[in-house]
Parts: structure tokens; C-alpha cells; sequence
């Protein structure tokens, strides 16, 4: 027992949680997620961590359900005491956090750039003095708010601040929509050992005990600390000293339940009037005490009717209304009946401003409603408005749903109930989202409403799984708007034929391949001399798809331009301009399209999709040979994966270990993939993967093997894997000695490079042409291979045009001429971390005479990523309000970076780092700002 805070058994948790504060005070972050059934003391810890953390500065919030569906409400009991400092954060966090509490006007904030303004809200508020936030019921947050706080858990690096998160479970299983703090640190409590509980129940229980009684209550309160206090109070003396209340036929219960069970009855010898009160206090999740007696004296209740309550321990009302326990107000609520209810939420909507806070009026009022209402239905509508524009999706989807059940106009509540559908799909509220299309599927809807109803099915399809079921639903859909809505119907196309992109290669080609959605696609022409980008797009993928990649590139050109000059921000449509660049090999509009969307992702705080497009960079940064910056963007990309819970196809860091040489990484990360592709018929992720092992064992000099792996990648048409992956079919054809097939791959490639005639596809052209021809000729192609290759900045490439040219040189007997070209790949390659392909260039060096020693990058580079990338924005004069915003990291956490680089550099300041050279890897680490202009 802990003498001080009266708890029996909990010595291991309690030094866990004295840890967390000592980490604090060291300068650390620390969080905790704990877990556990009803009783077992959670909120108990919580209460220990608050009394030990005198140092601290405390912030305690607690969930309460009926408050679920109220938009940051969470956040903002968090923030209440921080509110006078919201003005000094950055202009758009101040502005998102403003709006989203709705201190001011404005449009939606996306909900990571709220999150990232409480990250440095928190961060800022912890820079004087340690911060200790605990989260009592984290279960009944609102969606908005537990998603925010779960950014800044998982952002949290070197600020001192401890999150702790209290989470119900039932019967050992956790509450839904808990997902949100999966892989943060845990503790589970478990029921007390033996000892323990027969100790606390012993402290319980001051007279005579019947031994039957005893073990009884022991084995069905199985060491829950609420349970052992509460059961033996719903037994008399003469129960407890003999046994006669408690039969052994009882079958044993959930403690849950039993618990449940023993405050019922406690309810049950309350007046009724006291009963009243206690529900209007469970159906309130405000805790206010004037809106209570407001509430109270609508229904004739009088203030003497809360005493008996708090005499039972069960309710105090002082500055705040508070239960003796969540179950206290869980049990109150449930166990009224339908109509109790109802009257307590009109008396509480009647008691509520309705000027001031118009959606607890308007929520209060509709849980008061019985049968349809289109008046409360039209509030509630309102109250969604404006909940979306606070950002909160899931609270604009939760008020749509109870609009459309209190509809009374069948066709209204289809048409109400197709827009709930559509925010609960925006708020990833699948299930609620599947619900609501089922309700409107069963209105009266006219055929757009059905047709908009078939497609927002089939974006489901796709979001859940990418797989071979999404192309056909779409198309459908599609196909049911072209002589409805033209432009809604070309942009279903457009995401039709991305889904079976995504869909089809070999094996898993679905039924709806890309050929059959363009062919379908062009039966719905755009209006004549429309320059849309999404028109543009979808009539240049379908050419491709249909008539071939040379009649496509013009008009595929002119969307990459089209969309160069846009301020759409970060969307799918964006992402598939992206691809279409890496394509057409259009190195410049590839870096320039995604560095703006990255720009424009981060300054916003759109992280959906940010993830994705941070792996597409990474892309192009492994194929310029910057493989720091590739693997800078990748860890990136996995920390706001997990953030955000958006998991991003690994398929750039399956490319990067494949250039790097890396054997084990890359038949892991290529056999993760396809387990995690085939159940849903992603065929991308399977092509991606033999396009990386292509690389691989080219580099490696397995030509047999990647002879086969690009002959699988190029099986299908796939969007830039079958482009990028011809030349490394040639290569390995060619060495192979397989000349038919380099042959026709090489007219295959060539049909697509001159189509494209950049730099970039033009000096592919010229490498893989050189490997078919001799003398001469191959000289001249192998020269012209480095002139373009070096234009366009694509620097892994121009590598194995050196490496290639130097093997050719050495079969002619050119030793000399050859170890020029063979020291540039082999120093380009090293510097890169290309560590197979390297060791292929030193291996042909060795052949030439020449003594050559095994180097790698990291002699050049102990920065790791993150670090060499904000040393990098630190260089030129960024500050650290201003990384931390870009980063999503807070200042603090930019701080504890830059001094770990100072330390492995051996400077001491900002001014020194500007100095740094490309010894300490900094010249090759992108940066936005300049990103755009090297293309």
C-alpha cells in the first residue's frame, strides 16, 4: 500500500509514472497511454501523478460522452487556461486554433495545422516552467480533439512535457475509435494480486465477514479496486457476517456490470426527485452548476434534492458538477428510460442560450425530439455548418446523421443523408459514412443524388483498399453522372482510371483495367477548348491507354503546364500530375510540381495527403542521386504516418535500398509489400517492387536475375514503372546476351523518349542505345548520355552512364580512358551511398590495374536525415519558429536538433554552420525554398 495516496498494489505504476516526471525535468518529453476496465484505478494514478508533479504546471481534462460529438471541445478545456497566449503563434496556427474554437470567423482549419498549433502552444507554455497534461476518459473526446492531441503525442521530442491518456476498456477489450494512440508507449492495469485485494478489502469492510461472503466477493470483483469498495456496501451485516445474501448458484458477471448493478440500486433508495437531478447532470457534459439549477427548476425540482445524492457519495456540486465516478454518470443515463431522457435534454435545450452556444441548444433539442421534426432537423443542419467550418468534420457528420433521422420529408432525409454520408467519409468515419449511404439508398433520390451516391461507394472502395474491386465501382459511377453532371462525371473517370493504375499489373489485373476505363473515359468528352487540368489529364491518360504514350505526351504536356500554374493545393488530381512528370521524365516539373505541393501542404497543415507526396519527392531525389534528401523525406513521411495514421505506400523506400545496394532491406521491404498488396489487388505495389529489383541486381551485376525482374515489371502498362523500368531491362538484356529482347525493349523506350524528348529521356535513350551498338557509335552515345544526363541533374543516372562507359571502355583496352570514367562513377556513386553499383565500378577499376579502397557515404555523413535537413533551413537563415512550422516539429524540439548537429560538427553557432561544407553533407540535403529553382 502507498501510505500516502491509499493505493494497494500499484508500486510498479506509480515509479512508471514518477519516471515520466523525472524525465520532464530533464529537459525530455514523455507520454503514457494507460489502460484498463472500469474501477481498476486509472483515474486514481492520475490523481497520484497530479499530487507528485508540484513542480509542474498541471492541465487535468477528462471525456464525457455526451460532449462526442461537439467539434475540439476537448482541446479547448485544454487549452481554456492557455488562451491568452494563442496570439503569439504563427499567423496560420493562431488563425486554425482561433477558428477551430470558435474565437473567430473563418474557413475550416485542417485539423493537423490545429494540431500543430497546440504542439507549440504546449510547447511554448512549457518553455518557463515543466507542463504535465492528463486526459481522464480519453474514449469520449471528440474526434477533432483526440486527433489533435495524438499529433502532438507523437510529436513531442525534447520539449518537457507529459501527456498521459487514460483509456476505458470492457471486459479486456478496448472501446471503439480508440485507435488513434496505437504504438505510443502503454500500461495496462490488471486486477490487484490476492494479497493486495484482500488487504483493500479488509480496509473496506471494518466488522465481521463470513468467509463464503469473503471469497466470493473476491473472486467476482477478480481484483478490481472500485469493485472490492463497492460490492460489500449492496450486502447488509447480517449478509456480510453469514452469508445469506450471497447464494452459491450466482453465476459470476463482468465486473462492469456487477459494479453497474450495485450503483442501480444505491439509485434506486434515492427520492425520485434526486433521481431527476442525477440524470439531467449525466445528460449535461458542460459540468456547469448554473445551467444545472436552470435545468433543474424548468422541471420543478427544488435544491435540496441534490443532498441525498452527495450523501451517497455519488455526486458533488460545487464549482463544477462531478460524479464519484464515470460509471456513477454512464449507469445514471442508461438506466433511464427513453422518455426520462427526453425530458431532462428539453430542459437542458430550454436552459441553454441559445445565442451563445446555438449546437448544444440545437443537440440537447433533438435528443429531446421523439419523432421527426423539420425545424430541429434545420437547426441541426445549421449546427453542422458550422462545425465544418471549425474543422470538424466528424462533428458536422454527427449532426447530418440525427438531421436526417428527424427528416420527415422522405426525399429531404436521402438528400440529407447522401451530405452525412459524404462528411463522415471526409472525417474517416467509414462506418457511420456506409450507414448513412444505406439509409439514403432507401429515399426517394432523383438520379444525380443516386448517381452521387454510387461514387461516394466507390471512393470507399478505394480509400479501405486500393485493390481490383475500386476501378469497376467507379467507372459505374461515372458512367451513371456523365449526362447528369459532366464535370463531377470526368473527374469520377479520372479517379476510376487512377484506381485501376493502382489496381492492374500482371497478376492482378482487375476486370476494369486502365484500357477499359479510358476507352470508356473518352465516351465523355470535356466541353471543346477546355483547358481543366482534370480534363487535360484525363484526355491525355486516356490516349495513353488507348491509342499509346507517343500520341498521349502532347496533351499531357499541356496539363503538366496547366497544372504548374495552379493554386489548387495538395489533392489526388495533383499527385497524378506528379506522376504524369515522372512519365514524360520531365525532371524539372516533377521536382517543381511537388516541392509547391509540399509548400502548400505545410503552410496549411493539409497532412492527408502530405505523406504521400513527401514519398513521391523522395522519389525523384533517388533518381537525382541525393539519396539524403530521399531518405531525409522518407523518415518524414513515416513520422507523419504515424501522426496522422495515414500510411503512404512504401514503394519510394523499397526503390531507395534497392539503388543503395541494400540486400536485406530490400527483400523485406519488397516482401512486406506484396503481402500487404496481394489480399487487395494492388498491383502497383507488385510491378514497383520488381522495377526495385531490377535495380538491385543490376547493381549487383545479377543480370539474369534482373533481366527477369524487369521483364515482370513491364508485363503490363503501368504509370512510370514501365518507363523506368525499359532501361534497366535493356541493361540487363544487353549484358545477359540477350539481344532480341534489349532490342525490343530499346524500340519500345525510344518510341517513349522521343515522345517526351527531354533531357532526361533523351540521355536514357542514349545510354541504353549505346549498350546495343559498337565503336564509334557507342562512344558517341555514351558521350551524349553524360551531356544530357548532366543538364538535367539526374545524377544516378548520369553515374551509370559513367559506370557503363567506363566497362565499354576497358572491353575496347582504353585503360587509361576507362579509369576517368569508372573514378567519376565510382566517387559518384560513394557519395551517394550507392554501395552496389559502387562496388561494381571498383571491381571494373581493379580490373584496369588501379588499386581502389572500399569507402562508403557515412564516413562523409554522421548527420542522419532530419538532422542534415535542419541544419540545412537552419543555414540559410531560417528560424526555429519557422522549421518547427515547416517540420511540424515545435521550436524546442528544432533546438535539441541543432545542438546534436553542432556537437557532430564541432561548432558552436548558427554562423559557423553557414560555413559548413560538403565534408558534413549539408550541400546535398533539400531545401524547399530552393527546390524549385534547380529543376
Amino acid at each position: 500500500m502507498n501510505p500516502v495516496h491509499g493505493l494497494y498494489g500499484r508500486r510498479a505504476e506509480c515509479d512508471m509514472l514518477d519516471r515520466l516526471l523525472t524525465d520532464i525535468h530533464e529537459g525530455r518529453h514523455a507520454v503514457l497511454v494507460v489502460r484498463g476496465e472500469p474501477g481498476e484505478g486509472k483515474t486514481a494514478l492520475l490523481d497520484y501523478m497530479a499530487d507528485k508533479a508540484v513542480n509542474s504546471r498541471i492541465i487535468r481534462i477528462s471525456g464525457v460522452q455526451p460532449e462526442m460529438e461537439l467539434a475540439y471541445a476537448g482541446l479547448h478545456q485544454l487549452c481554456m487556461s492557455m488562451l491568452d497566449q494563442i496570439d503569439g503563434l504563427p499567423p496560420p496556427q493562431r488563425d486554425a486554433l482561433r477558428s477551430a474554437f470558435g474565437l473567430a470567423e473563418g474557413s475550416a482549419p485542417d485539423r493537423f495545422l490545429v494540431g500543430l498549433a497546440a504542439l507549440t502552444l504546449l510547447s511554448e507554455v512549457a518553455d518557463t516552467r515543466t507542463l504535465v497534461c492528463l486526459v481522464d476518459d480519453f474514449q469520449w473526446l471528440d474526434r477533432a480533439s483526440a486527433q489533435a492531441l495524438a499529433f502532438v503525442a507523437r510529436r513531442l521530442m525534447a520539449d518537457p512535457i507529459a501527456l498521459v491518456f487514460v483509456l476505458r476498456t470492457t471486459d479486456g477489450e478496448p472501446e471503439p475509435d480508440d485507435g488513434e494512440l496505437v504504438g505510443l508507449p502503454e500500461l495496462t492495469l490488471t486486477g490487484l494480486d490476492d494479497r493486495d485485494a484482500r488487504s483493500l478489502l479488509a480496509s473496506a469492510i471494518p466488522g465481521p465477514l463470513d468467509e463464503r461472503v469473503r471469497e466470493r466477493i473476491l473472486e467476482e470483483s477478480r481484483g478490481n479496486p472500485l469493485a472490492l469498495l463497492e460490492l460489500p456496501t449492496d450486502l447488509t451485516l447480517p449478509e456480510l457476517a453469514g452469508g445469506f445474501g450471497l447464494p452459491t448458484s450466482r453465476s459470476p458477471t463482468s465486473r462492469t456490470s456487477r459494479i453497474e448493478q450495485c450503483y442501480l440500486r444505491r439509485l434506486g433508495t434515492l427520492p425520485p426527485q434526486t433521481r431527476q437531478l442525477l440524470l439531467v447532470a449525466a445528460a449535461d457534459p458542460v459540468g456547469d452548476p448554473a445551467l444545472l439549477w436552470r435545468a433543474a427548476v424548468g422541471l420543478g425540482l427544488t435544491a435540496d434534492a441534490a443532498a441525498p445524492a452527495e450523501a451517497a457519495r455519488l455526486l458533488t456540486v460545487g464549482t463544477r458538477v462531478r460524479f464519484a465516478h464515470p460509471l456513477v454518470r454512464s449507469t445514471v443515463y442508461r438506466s433511464a428510460s427513453p422518455d426520462e431522457r427526453q425530458g431532462v435534454h428539453l430542459a437542458l435545450a430550454e436552459a441553454t442560450d441559445r445565442q451563445v452556444d446555438p449546437d448544444r441548444y440545437a443537440w440537447h433539442l433533438a435528443a429531446a425530439t421523439a419523432s421527426p421534426d423539420e425545424s430541429v432537423a434545420e437547426d441541426l443542419e445549421r449546427s453542422a455548418a458550422r462545425a465544418q467550418s471549425r474543422g470538424g468534420a466528424a462533428a458536422a457528420a454527427a449532426f447530418l446523421q440525427r438531421a436526417t433521422e428527424l427528416t420527415p420529408d422522405l426525399a429531404t432525409r436521402g438528400e440529407r443523408a447522401v451530405t452525412a454520408a459524404q462528411a463522415a467519409f471526409t472525417a474517416g468515419a467509414f462506418a457511420m459514412a456506409n450507414e448513412m449511404l444505406s439509409t439514403a439508398q432507401m429515399s426517394p433520390l432523383d438520379r444525380l443524388q443516386q448517381a452521387r451516391l454510387e461514387r461516394l461507394r466507390a471512393q470507399l472502395a478505394f480509400a479501405l483498399s486500393r485493390g481490383s474491386d475500386a476501378p469497376g465501382l467507379l467507372l459505374h459511377a461515372a458512367q451513371r453522372l456523365t449526362p447528369l453532371d459532366l464535370p463531377l462525371a470526368r473527374e469520377t473517370y479520372l479517379e476510376a482510371l487512377m484506381a485501376a493504375i493502382f489496381a492492374g499489373a500482371g497478376q492482378l489485373e482487375p476486370e476494369f483495367g486502365a484500357r477499359t476505363v479510358a476507352e470508356a473515359a473518352r465516351s465523355a468528352p470535356a466541353e471543346p477548348g477546355s483547358l481543366a487540368p482534370v480534363d487535360l489529364l484525363l484526355d491525355g491518360l486516356s490516349a495513353q491507354f488507348t491509342e499509346g504514350y507517343a500520341a498521349a505526351a502532347p496533351t499531357l504536356r499541356r496539363a503538366l503546364e496547366a497544372h504548374r500554374t495552379s493554386t489548387e493545393g495538395l489533392t489526388w488530381v495533383c499527385l497524378t500530375a506528379s506522376l504524369v512528370a515522372a512519365e514524360l521524365w520531365e525532371s524539372a516539373a516533377f521536382l517543381d510540381l511537388l516541392d509547391t505541393q509540399v509548400k502548400a501542404a505545410r503552410a496549411a497543415g493539409t497532412l492527408n495527403l502530405l505523406p504521400l507526396a513527401l514519398d513521391y519527392l523522395g522519389d525523384y531525389y533517388v533518381q537525382a542521386g541525393d539519396f539524403t534528401t530521399a531518405a531525409a523525406l522518407i523518415e518524414e513521411a513515416a513520422a507523419l504516418d504515424a501522426a496522422v495514421r495515414v500510411a503512404p505506400p512504401p514503394y519510394t523506400p523499397t526503390i531507395l535500398a534497392a539503388w543503395q545496394g541494400d540486400q536485406a532491406r530490400t527483400a523485406k521491404l519488397t516482401q512486406d509489400g506484396i503481402q500487404d498488396a496481394f489480399p487487395r489487388g494492388e498491383g502497383s505495389a507488385v510491378v514497383l517492387t520488381e522495377y526495385a529489383g531490377a535495380v538491385l541486381d543490376n547493381g549487383l551485376a545479377r543480370y539474369s536475375s534482373a533481366l527477369a525482374a524487369a521483364q515482370r515489371a513491364t508485363a503490363g502498362d503501368n504509370l512510370v514503372a514501365r518507363s523506368w523500368t525499359l532501361s534497366e531491362l535493356v541493361e540487363a538484356a544487353a549484358r545477359a546476351e540477350q539481344p532480341d529482347i534489349a532490342a525490343q525493349a530499346l524500340a519500345e523506350l525510344t518510341e517513349r523518349t522521343q515522345a517526351s524528348g527531354t533531357q532526361w529521356a533523351l540521355g536514357i535513350e542514349a545510354r541504353s542505345r549505346a549498350l546495343l551498338s559498337e565503336g564509334e557509335a557507342a562512344e558517341e552515345l555514351y558521350r551524349e548520355a553524360i551531356d544530357r544526363l548532366t543538364d538535367c541533374h539526374m545524377n544516378a543516372h548520369l553515374a551509370r552512364a559513367h559506370l557503363l562507359y567506363g566497362e565499354w571502355l576497358r572491353r575496347e583496352n582504353r585503360r587509361a580512358d576507362a579509369r576517368e570514367h569508372l573514378r567519376r562513377a565510382h566517387d559518384m556513386f560513394t557519395l551517394m551511398g550507392a554501395e552496389a553499383f559502387a562496388e561494381r565500378a571498383r571491381n571494373e577499376l581493379l580490373a584496369t590495374g588501379e588499386t581502389v579502397r572500399r569507402r562508403t557515404a557515412d564516413a562523409a555523413l554522421d548527420l542522419t536525415p532530419q538532422e542534415a535537413l535542419i541544419a540545412s533551413l537552419a543555414r540559410d537563415g531560417r528560424t526555429n519558429t519557422e522549421i518547427g512550422a515547416e517540420l511540424f516539429i515545435s521550436p524546442r524540439t528544432v533546438e535539441w536538433h541543432l545542438r546534436k548537429v553542432y556537437t557532430k560538427l564541432a561548432i558552436n553557432s548558427r554562423r559557423e554552420l553557414r560555413d559548413a561544407t560538403l565534408d558534413a553533407g549539408l550541400d546535398t540535403v533539400w531545401v524547399p525554398s530552393q527546390a524549385a529553382s534547380s529543376g
